[in-house]
C-alpha cells in the first residue's frame, strides 16, 4: 500500500501549496479522504499515514466496512463523513454510525437524524448541500431557499450545523469554478450574519481543488488521488 502512501503524502503537498499560493494558511483546509468502493485495507493503509476523516456514499458498504476497521484496529479513532444522497428510510443507521453528514438536503431529513442521533453520542456534525448551479439531475437546496433552511436545522437537537456543501456543474474553466463556489461562500457569510456559528465550507474535488481553496474551502472531498481509479462494478 505504499502507492497510498505516496498518493496521500502528495495531496497533501498540493493542498499546501494552493493554500499559501492564495494567501492562506494550510491547516485551514482539511482532507476527507472519499473511501467509496475501497475495502478496509485501503483506509488503513491511509490511517498508518495520519489519515483520518473518511468520506463514504454508499452506506451498507461503509456500515461493513466500519465494522470491520472496528474489530481489527479496536484502539483506531477514524471519522466517519456520510457524503451520499440520503434516502429517509436510512437515516437512522446515519444518525448511529457517522460523525459528519455533508449530504443534508431538506429540513426533513435533518429532523429524522436529529431524533434518531443516539443520545450518548455527541452532536452530530451537519453541512447542508446547497444545489450551486442549479442542475436537475442534482441534489440540494436551491441557493435562494439555503439561508432559511440552514437557519432551521441550526435549531434541532443533537445536531451542529456546521456549514456549507456543494457539487458545481463540471467545468474546466477555473474561473467558473471560482464563481461557483464563491457563490457558495457568500450563502454561507450570510447564514453567520443571521448569528450561525459556521465554521466549515466543503466544497473542492480532485478536478477543481484550485478554484475551491481559493475561494475559502475549509474542507476538501479527494478520492481517486489517494486511492486510485474505482471499481463500481465490484
Amino acid at each position: 500500500m505504499s502507492l497510498i502512501s505516496d498518493n496521500l503524502q502528495a495531496v497533501l503537498t498540493d493542498i499546501q501549496r494552493v493554500a499559501l499560493d492564495f494567501g492562506r494558511s494550510p491547516e485551514q483546509v482539511c482532507l476527507l479522504a472519499v473511501s467509496k468502493t475501497f475495502g478496509a485495507d485501503a483506509v488503513l493503509a491511509a490511517a498508518e499515514c495520519g489519515q483520518r476523516a473518511f468520506g463514504e456514499n454508499y452506506l451498507q458498504e461503509a456500515l461493513e466496512k466500519i465494522e470491520l476497521i472496528h474489530r481489527q484496529m479496536t484502539d483506531l479513532v477514524l471519522e466517519w463523513h456520510f457524503i451520499g444522497p440520503i434516502q429517509s428510510n436510512k437515516t437512522r443507521p446515519i444518525a448511529e454510525n457517522f460523525d459528519w453528514v455533508h449530504s443534508v438536503d431538506r429540513e426533513k431529513i435533518a429532523q429524522r437524524l436529529s431524533e434518531q442521533r443516539p443520545s450518548e453520542l455527541p452532536p452530530l456534525n451537519i453541512c447542508l448541500q446547497v444545489n450551486i448551479s442549479g442542475e436537475a439531475s442534482k441534489s440540494g437546496v436551491l441557493p435562494n431557499e439555503a439561508v432559511a433552511v440552514a437557519l432551521k436545522i441550526a435549531q434541532l437537537p443533537r445536531l451542529r450545523l456546521r456549514g456549507l456543501m456543494a457539487v458545481p456543474e463540471p467545468t474546466s474553466d477555473e474561473q467558473q469554478q471560482r464563481l461557483a463556489f464563491r457563490h457558495l461562500k457568500q450563502l454561507n457569510d450570510e447564514i453567520i450574519r443571521q448569528g450561525i456559528v459556521l465554521d466549515t465550507l466543503s466544497m473542492g474535488m480532485s478536478s477543481d481543488l484550485h478554484a475551491a481553496i481559493a475561494e475559502g474551502s475549509t474542507m476538501v472531498r479527494i478520492g481517486t488521488a489517494i486511492f486510485g481509479s474505482r471499481n463500481y462494478a465490484k
